[in-house]
Parts: structure tokens; C-alpha cells; sequence
């Protein structure tokens, strides 16, 4: 059976959830403004959704979620979606959250595996059954663009799953998800999964079907790519493929796909094989910066042999694959480096630039930044390019993305100094201005000079916490090149991280740690969040 395409499933819709599914990864919180950053981002990029948060979780998700629905949201840019579990509490909230964008949508969700159903929700079938016919309609009482899914999907009874989908198209769903919640399936049992749910839901044909998929086992892109040979039209991704546990299926990886092997996919399509139209509607030169961004924003590194956007992914060490590159790309590159936005860094700009060029050059790279803001990277420029002789496209875009982390400002880093060698003790001496406006100064021994640094902070701002994870990568090659540092920090069982660039490695590395250090101390001041696979969540809609 075929069932006959609705609108927009002529392509494939994608559907962005770093800000949401992707914010849930250990330490990657970010605040209102860091989302409203990566959105503005994902718009350039051109992805069709944004869900943006999950506005019943806290206050600030709901702020991030509505700024971004009112200024991201407009007639010309991305659908943005709130998710909400199937309580009219949830519910409301992501209603009113993405009220002021063009196109609203609010994706409501819940459980039908019997695992789920037994132990989380302690609810029979014929009661789930209920709650989705009922909360669907709630939601489309908000807005007309609803999206139900399932939860635990992969795990869950075909049978059920064909009732339960069928119940939530009558009630108004306009799209249904399909979601590998626990990265179970593998490709053949996901692509006859939704090929069953095509063949025996009575009324599919008046919705668009979604995937969304973790990497628990490595198959993540794949189960994906298997689901759109089945009639899958909307792809739910993340940048970096970042989310819960190991994450979820990368957008970089699903549209390259997509891309790069054109021909085969596009007679699942109805299209010639030969066509060369767009199976989606990225730019996909506006990856490698939407990588870059998201990864530092988040504290969540890509690793360099990581598909499409690591920094190994264009690299060729083998001799033999040096010469056949040499001779002719193809032998070993099935993509070209410059189709993801990685373009030759020649020296665009230096020490007497003027104010003038640099923001000309800072919009020719795509950054939108307020006046105030292009200001503030200016000067970091000058003092770069005092240090510096080349000053590459690189270089600006980690001064911006360092600069326009909107980490709040708690604790302020106004000096650090440092004395090591392998005769002497490595010391830190470091002065931090403190929430209440006080100067305290501090020294400290260390195992090295960072170990030093990072102690004497300690001693100043006296916030407990332990230091997990330490990276420190440089932006470009070369003795000068800008070194860019990513922590994290675990505190009670939370983590959360700081990243900070600069052209020296020890005063990136403290400025990185006070980052990590303010998120935590704010955390602190303001509560924990709540997200939907968190305890909280789970014994609010068990009714425990």
C-alpha cells in the first residue's frame, strides 16, 4: 500500500531538537540567550522545525521558547515547536509559549511500550488510548499544527502503536513521530516499523510521519535514513548529534546523506534518479558553522574523526590517498569540503583594520550582531591581531562564539599569573571580582599550572564542585594559533560546563573553569530544572 503524499512529502522536512533533546546531554544547559543564538543560527541554516524547549519544564525554558517563537517564528522563518507530555498543564504552557510565532506547532507525547506503561505511567492501553484522543484535541485547541508521538516506539507493540496513532489523527494530529527512544531497533526492523504503520493506520495519509532516533547502538542515521525508504517525510536530528545518553541521529550526517547519494533516494521520492533537486531545504554550506557554534555554546566537542564536521573528515594521512586526492579529489573525497561551509582561510583582516571592515566581514561570515556586541568583538580582534600576525575566518568566528557566550556573570576573572617550570612548584596567584562586587585575591600550588589556577579559584570563590572533563583544542594549526578550553563540572549528580578561547592556553583554561563555575552557582540560586526523562517528570505525569 501507498499512501497518498501530503503537503510538504515530496521532500524531507527537518526537524531540528538540539535546543530541546539535544540541551537534555549532562552539562550542556544553556540559558535564553545562548538559545536564542543557536535558533537565529538554525533559521540561516534552514531547518523546517525548531523545537525549541519544553516549556513546562522551568521558567527559563518557557522564556527561551517564547523569544524565540516571537523573533525566530516569523512568516519567512522556521516552525517552532514546544514539547509537552500528554497533561493539560504541559500542554497549555507550550501553547502559550509558542503563541507569538507564525507557524506554532507543540508536540505532545507518551508512552506505549509495555515496559513504559508497567513501570513509569502504571497505566493500562485502554487508558493511554484515552489520554491521547483527549490531549491531542486539547492541543489542537491552541494551535491547528499538532505533533503526537508515541514514546518508546522501537519497544513497543506494532498492534498498539497502529491504534494508538490512529486515535491521534482523528483527535488532530497533523504529524506523527515515530521515536527510537532508547536506540533499540536496527535498521531493517525500523524501516518495517514504519512500513507497517503506513500499511495498517486507516487514516496515515492525513499525516506527515516523523522519525527521531538515539545512538545507543551506533544506529541512529541509519534507522533514520531505513525509515524514509518507508515513507518517513520528517527527520528529527541534532547538531553534532548531540542528546540524552549517546546521543541522537546527527543532522549533518542525515543531510549529507541525503545529499551525496541523491540518486538513490530520489525514487523513493517519485523523482528521476537523475534529478538534482534538494531532497531538503538546508544550506548546507551553514553546517560547519552551526557545528562550530553549537559545539562551543554547549561545551559538547566534536571529536576529529566524526563524520561531515570533525576535524579529521577532509584530512588524508595515507600516501596513497594524498596522491589520489592530489590527482583528482574524487578517488578518495565523495564530497566536496566547501559544500559544508569549510572554505580556504586566507588573511582577511589585521592590526590596522578599521571597525568598518571587520563588522562588513563579520556579516559576510553570516553573524548578525548588535552594535554593542560587534564593538566588544572588535576589541578582542585588535588584541588578537596585536598577538597574531594572520587573522584567519576561523579566528573571528571563535572570538565571536567566545564572546557572544551569554554565561552569567557572577564571578568575574580580573587577573590570573602563573609560575611554573621543572625546578619550581607550579604557582597561581588569581584575583576574582565576586557576585557582591568584591575583589579577592588568592594563590595556590599545583601538579601544573592549570591544576594551580584552578585551585587558587577555588579558594576565592569557595563553590563546591568536581572537575570531570578538561579538553583544550586549537582553532587553527601553528605555534600561535588560539586555544580553545572546555570544561565540565559535577556537582550533586549535576554537570555543567565552560568553554573559553584565547591565544594563551592558561588564561583560556581559567576563564573557561569561572564560566562552568557561574553556571553551577547559578543553577544553585535558581533551583534544578526539570526535563521530561528526569524523576521529577516521571512521578508528575505517573501522578505519584
Amino acid at each position: 500500500m501507498k499512501n497518498k503524499l501530503t503537503p510538504n512529502q515530496d521532500r524531507i522536512i527537518i526537524f531540528d531538537t538540539t535546543l530541546r533533546d539535544g540541551e537534555q546531554c549532562p552539562g550542556a544547559t544553556l540559558n535564553v540567550d545562548e538559545k536564542y543564538a543557536i535558533a537565529r543560527q538554525l533559521a540561516r541554516l534552514g531547518v523546517d522545525v525548531i523545537e525549541a524547549g519544553f516549556p513546562y519544564a522551568s521558567k527559563g525554558d518557557f522564556a527561551a521558547v517564547q523569544r524565540i517563537a516571537s523573533q525566530v517564528g516569523t512568516p519567512d522563518g522556521p516552525t517552532i515547536c514546544g514539547l509537552a507530555r500528554a497533561t493539560e498543564q504541559d500542554i497549555k504552557a507550550a501553547g502559550e509559549a509558542v503563541k507569538p510565532a507564525a507557524r506554532p506547532r507543540i508536540h505532545t507525547f507518551i508512552a506505549t511500550s509495555d515496559i513504559h506503561l508497567q513501570y513509569k505511567l502504571r497505566k493500562s492501553r485502554a487508558e493511554v488510548l484515552a489520554i491521547t484522543s483527549e490531549m491531542v484535541a486539547y492541543a489542537k485547541s491552541f494551535v491547528e499544527d499538532v505533533e503526537f508521538s508515541p514514546e518508546d516506539a522501537g519497544r513497543s507493540d506494532p498492534e498498539f502503536i497502529y491504534e494508538v496513532l490512529e486515535r491521534a489523527i482523528a483527535a488532530g494530529a497533523t504529524t506523527v513521530n515515530i521515536p527510537d527512544t532508547v536506540g533499540y531497533t536496527t535498521p531493517e526492523e525500523f524501516g518495517g516499523l514504519i512500513r507497517g504503520i503506513r500499511e495498517n493506520v486507516p487514516n496515515i495519509d492525513r499525516a506527515i510521519i516523523s522519525v527521531h532516533g538515539h545512538n545507543d547502538l551506533g544506529l541512529a542515521v541509519a534507522n533514520l535514513l531505513a525509515a524514509v525508504e518507508n515513507g518517513a517525510r520528517q527527520l528529527e536530528c541534532t547538531i553534532n548529534g548531540i542528546g540524552e545518553r549517546a546521543g541522537n541521529a546527527a543532522l549533518e550526517e542525515l543531510v549529507m546523506a541525503l545529499h551525496v547519494r541523491r540518486s538513490y533516494y530520489n525514487p523513493f521520492f517519485g523523482r528521476p534518479a537523475e534529478s538534482a533537486e534538494p531532497l531538503t531545504k538546508i544550506k548546507t554550506r551553514e553546517i560547519y558553522k552551526t557545528s562550530r557554534l553549537v559545539s562551543n555554546l554547549t561545551g559538547m566537542l566534536v571529536q576529529p574523526n566524526k563524520a561531515i564536521v570533525g576535524a579529521n573528515a577532509f584530512a588524508h594521512e595515507s600516501g596513497i590517498h594524498q596522491d589520489g586526492v592530489l590527482k583528482h579529489k574524487l578517488t578518495y573525497e565523495i564530497m566536496d569540503a566547501q559544500s559544508i561551509g569549510l572554505n580556504d582561510n586566507q588573511i582577511i583582516l589585521g592590526k590596522h583594520s578599521g571597525r568598518n571592515a571587520f563588522g562588513t566581514r563579520l556579516r559576510e561570515l553570516g553573524f548578525e550582531l548588535s552594535e554593542t556586541d560587534v564593538n566588544n568583538v572588535f576589541l578582542k580582534f585588535k588584541d588578537l591581531a596585536d598577538k597574531k600576525k594572520e587573522i584567519t575566518d576561523w579566528d573571528l568566528e571563535a572570538i565571536v562564539n567566545n564572546e557572544i557566550q551569554q554565561v552569567p556573570e557572577m564571578f568575574r576573572l580580573e587577573l590570573v599569573q602563573v609560575s611554573c617550570g621543572d625546578r619550581s612548584s607550579p604557582t597561581a596567584t588569581v584575583t576574582v571580582r565576586t557576585p557582591a562586587g568584591e575583589e579577592l585575591t588568592d594563590a595556590a600550588i599545583g601538579t601544573g599550572p592549570v591544576d594551580a589556577v584552578y585551585k587558587a579559584i577555588n579558594r576565592v570563590v569557595n563553590v563546591p564542585n568536581q572537575l570531570i572533563e578538561f579538553s583544550v583544542q586549537s582553532v587553527m594549526a601553528g605555534i600561535d594559533a588560539i586555544g580553545e578550553v572546555t570544561i565540565r563540572l559535577q556537582h550533586e549528580e549535576q554537570v555543567f560546563s565552560g568553554h573559553a578561547a584565547h591565544t594563551d592556553i592558561i588564561v583560556a583554561s581559567a576563564q573557561a573553569y569561572v564560566n562552568a563555575l557561574n553556571r553551577l552557582y547559578t543553577a544553585q540560586q535558581t533551583g534544578d530544572r526539570l526535563h521530561p526523562q528526569y524523576e521529577q517528570a516521571v512521578e508528575a505525569i505517573a501522578g505519584v
